[in-house]
């Protein structure tokens, strides 16, 4: 232990010191201040009250030094918070205010105070780390603001640009050809007539004059649904037809048309499995073929154009009776673009057949009627130059832009 004179000269040396204030730093000279302080109250408790001027004058000295250095402090802080990154303003703030920080460190120093000094040095601590804590939040204001003004200019919309137009779509080249068929017969006074996809045999067959041991029934090539073969995928839009007959009252008048798809067993180049058709139905009395040939014209010239040829040859169905084929040239197609003579078929067509009218409650006798028929894919590949089926089917967005 420190005899008393040497504790006496140290702590006249350490106060000059404080006085003087020309050597060392704030808080290496509490330092030592403090280190005398504690051999003074190690003293016994007949040295210690000759020691307690100087005891009182080193407390006093250790306040002073402790106010210099959290002035000091508050300074440096406010610097450092002020010139700190996002990532260096949580550093700061540990370094000063943590609990291993400078104001702790700092405020250790208060158990060598007197008792008057204690809360008035705790007031000053308080007011420093609120200075520390008020500049910390402002930066972090700033940097919230920073951030923000940054997302707005990122993410801003010129509201003076015009709106994006939105796209529109396209009408498939075959709804267009079959609402072009459909609208050029409306205006000739049909209506539209509509039945199920899935058929029963007794309306695709039997009341078009198709029994079972018909030979033309292997002129279709069916989707059968059942192995008792009553119901299948329609081969032709004709039950609509046979179901239309039946619906009205027998031998009165009937002028329809039936679009829709129809499904065969064909898968190649030039054939679907899926496929349209638009079939025509006619039933008053005095109906001739010279009212079937009219009409067709009337609609293949109004489909086609005035300067459209037509050729009707004799063909076999076994709903119709005659029964006709219709062409139309290459060259009447092309507008005089060819010299072609070669002529395409483009539908059937004939008289309804005698058999087909008694099977669905009609009297021969009484009135007669045509029907027609023709494939929607067929029409539109001539209406827009089209020479490949496939291409109704794939859904390629740059041939369906074109419509």
């Amino acid at each position: 232990m420190e005899s008393l004179d040497t504790l006496q000269q140290q702590a006249r040396e350490v106060l000059a010191a404080a006085k003087d204030r020309k050597t060392g730093s704030a808080r290496e000279l509490g330092e030592k201040i403090a280190a005398v302080l504690g051999a003074v109250k190690k003293l016994g408790k007949d040295e210690r009250p000759l020691m307690a001027e100087t005891e009182k004058a080193l407390s006093e000295a250790i306040a002073g030094l402790m106010k210099e250095d959290l002035a000091g402090l508050e300074e440096e802080a406010k610097a450092a918070l002020s010139a700190a990154d996002e990532k260096a303003l949580q550093d700061a703030r540990v370094a000063y205010l943590g609990k291993k920080g400078r104001l702790t460190a700092i405020l250790r120093g208060m158990k060598d105070l007197t008792a008057e000094d204690r809360p008035v040095m705790g007031a000053l601590a308080n007011t420093v780390r609120e200075t520390i804590e008020s500049v910390e939040a402002e930066k972090r204001a700033q940097f919230k603001a920073e951030h923000l003004a940054r997302r707005i200019r990122e993410e801003r919309i010129d509201i003076t640009l015009p709106a994006r137009r939105h796209q529109t779509g396209h009408i498939h080249p075959l709804n267009k050809a079959l609402h072009l068929i459909m609208k050029t017969f409306m205006n000739m006074g049909y209506s539209v007539a509509e039945g199920p996809e899935i058929e029963e045999d007794y309306y695709n067959f039997y009341c078009l004059n198709l029994p079972k041991d018909h030979p033309a029934r292997d002129m279709q090539d069916s989707f059968y649904l059942t192995e008792n073969m009553n119901f299948l995928l329609r081969t032709h839009t004709s039950p609509v037809q046979a179901r239309t007959l039946q619906s009205h009252e027998p031998n009165s008048p009937i002028r329809i048309i039936a679009p829709g798809k129809v499904f065969r067993w064909d898968n190649d180049a030039t054939h679907s499995p899926v496929f349209h058709q638009v079939e025509g139905l006619v039933v008053d009395k005095g109906i001739k073929f010279s009212d079937l040939k009219g009409t067709l014209e009337i609609f293949l010239k109004e489909i086609f154009g005035s300067d459209t040829k037509i050729r009707f040859r004799s063909s076999y169905f076994p709903f119709t009776e005659p029964s006709a084929e219709v062409d139309i040239s290459f060259a009447s197609r092309m507008h005089g673009e060819t010299n072609a003579d070669e002529w395409l078929e483009i539908l059937g067509a004939g008289m309804v057949h005698p058999n087909v009218l008694t099977l669905n409650g009609y009297d021969p006798a009484k009135v007669s009627g045509f029907a027609f028929g023709m494939g929607v894919e067929r029409i539109a590949m001539l209406l827009y130059g089209i020479d490949d089926l496939r291409l109704f089917y794939e859904n390629d967005m740059r041939f369906l832009k074109q419509f």
